[in-house]
């Protein structure tokens, strides 16, 4: 049977079966220790099959990447959801990004590491648009701009990124109470950029520290329990 499916017999499902083997391969030496070879190996077909649906192995990278940004979009829809007030909306996906990189480590690698041309591929650039428009509203809501309210979504998901590579390198050690202390980390770090008033352009320190919060952004330092502590 072996040897009919290495020359040709049908597997089935051929394009989950290498994404599958892809990503195992990619958990065990990280995105760039693997070859399309052996990803065909690992999935039990010919080294000719994947070219069926992946012209190559980036494609089928970039393939595992819309993965990671549709289960991203699945978990920041949750967060963002559990809360009310936009700050704690931000802080709860902060943490849900801590925990994404735990849960989905080898989808992480992939999403952010594996040095993917992502113009190239349109899917990936749709499904990285979505898990923006999740975090939109409550963006808005605190940065009346739209480009500051991009700005301060890059400026959170940045802290959060930061808490997830000191997590991994194992900055808050190697205990469980580790990837706690990383999302509350990641937490308190988006409400203080969620609650710091954007610098204007020609405007100092000083007189940003003088202007007054917004309706919005006064709501956001009230003390709103997180999904952790409720």
């Amino acid at each position: 049977m072996e040897s009919r499916r290495r020359s040709g017999f049908h597997h089935g499902d051929l394009r989950n079966a290498l994404e599958r083997a892809a990503l195992d391969l990619v958990g065990e030496r990280g995105a760039h220790g693997f070859t399309l070879a052996e990803a065909s190996r690992r999935a039990g077909v010919s080294v000719a099959a994947p070219f069926k649906h992946f012209a190559s192995r980036e494609a089928l990278l970039a393939a595992l990447a819309v993965r990671g940004y549709q289960e991203q979009e699945r978990r920041f829809s949750a967060a963002v959801s559990s809360q009310e007030e936009p700050a704690q909306q931000l802080a709860e996906f902060a943490a849900a990004y801590v925990r994404f990189t735990v849960d989905e480590r080898a989808l992480f690698e992939i999403t952010f590491g594996a040095g993917i041309d992502k113009s190239a591929y349109p899917e990936l650039e749709e499904a990285g648009s979505r898990v923006l428009k999740v975090l939109a509203e409550a963006a808005g809501a605190l940065r009346g701009d739209e480009d500051e309210a991009i700005a301060l979504i890059y400026a959170v998901g940045a802290a959060a990124h930061g808490y997830a590579a000191f997590l991994h390198e194992g900055v808050f050690g190697k205990q469980a109470e580790s990837v706690r202390r990383a999302e509350r980390g990641a937490r308190e770090a988006a409400l203080v950029l969620a609650e710091r008033l954007p610098l204007r352009r020609g405007e100092t320190e000083s007189a940003r520290s003088s202007r007054p919060l917004s309706t919005e952004q006064c709501g956001a330092t009230r003390n709103t329990p997180t999904s952790e502590e409720s």
